[in-house]
């Protein structure tokens, strides 16, 4: 397996992702929710990490990404931007802080951009938040887009399934993704969808479209925790695991009780 070796470490800009569509660069994106994550895949060269309100599930253990706060999300948001040097950092906005009250949404972003430093937001949905979307951006507060599965919509679908495969959801879609794009979003996340209705969709839009189970888009985004193995219960086709952290962690630990019940740990060299 050959290894990425980081040649450039200049900062990750909106205007750069732009820029890296123009020449037909992918776009690597990954999540993470505190520091030591974030300062290892910064590292390791990813071009944008988003601090994802899918922290509701993998660090804080719940069932969907409803019971995430605007506070929770500072917190991990804050977190993260103290180890990051390179990549694009992008803090989503949790359930209830934008939708239908724009004036609430431009507040709820204001407390994100100035209490984590992050440089952009992340909101689920189209011309259905396009009054709040347009009232954050008024701020100069960049905005990335996300359509297809909305997890925090995922009460009204009742399922994970795949969307947009019926025409009428594929075309509003399209139609959605244009008017974001109008609107001013910088970039568009599409998770769960057709891929050639991805595929479509970043070929008509300007800005990048950066997929997750939607094709060979302008880039690529996963939950850290999922690719590195370390959930074991979320299995969805579009996941390709890159390691088996959970494994490795398991025997680990494993290893450190036996030593400890054997009066193998310390050792004389591991003590004062």
């Amino acid at each position: 397996m050959s290894i990425h070796t980081l040649d450039d470490s200049r900062k990750v800009t909106t205007f750069r992702l732009s820029e890296m569509k123009e020449r037909g660069e992918k776009i690597s994106m990954l999540t993470a929710y505190d520091y030591t994550m974030a300062g290892i895949i910064d590292r390791a060269g990813v071009d944008v990490i988003l601090v994802g309100d899918s922290a509701s599930n993998v660090m804080a253990g719940n069932i969907t990404t409803l019971p995430m706060t605007l506070d929770q999300m500072i917190y991990h948001g804050k977190s993260v931007m103290k180890a990051v040097k390179r990549a694009l950092v992008v803090v989503d906005m949790p359930f209830g802080t934008y939708q239908g009250n724009s004036k609430e949404a431009l507040a709820s972003a204001i407390r994100i951009m100035k209490e984590t430093h992050a440089d952009c937001i992340k909101i689920e949905g189209g011309v259905e938040i396009i009054e709040s979307l347009q009232r954050i951006l008024t701020a100069g507060i960049p905005v990335m887009g996300h359509l297809g599965l909305m997890p925090q919509s995922i009460n009204k679908y009742g399922t994970y399934a795949v969307r947009a495969t019926a025409k009428d959801e594929a075309e509003k879609l399209i139609a959605d993704a244009h008017a974001l794009e109008k609107a001013g979003c910088f970039a568009l996340v599409l998770e769960k969808i057709p891929a050639a209705l991805g595929e479509q969709v970043a070929r008509e839009l300007k800005i990048p479209v950066i997929g997750i189970g939607a094709g060979k888009t302008d880039g690529q985004v996963l939950v850290l925790h999922d690719m590195l193995g370390m959930t074991q219960d979320f299995s969805p086709r579009f996941l390709r695991r890159y390691a088996d952290l959970n494994a490795i962690m398991t025997e680990a630990v494993q290893s450190y009780v036996a030593d400890v019940k054997n009066s193998d740990f310390p050792n004389e060299e591991e003590w004062y």
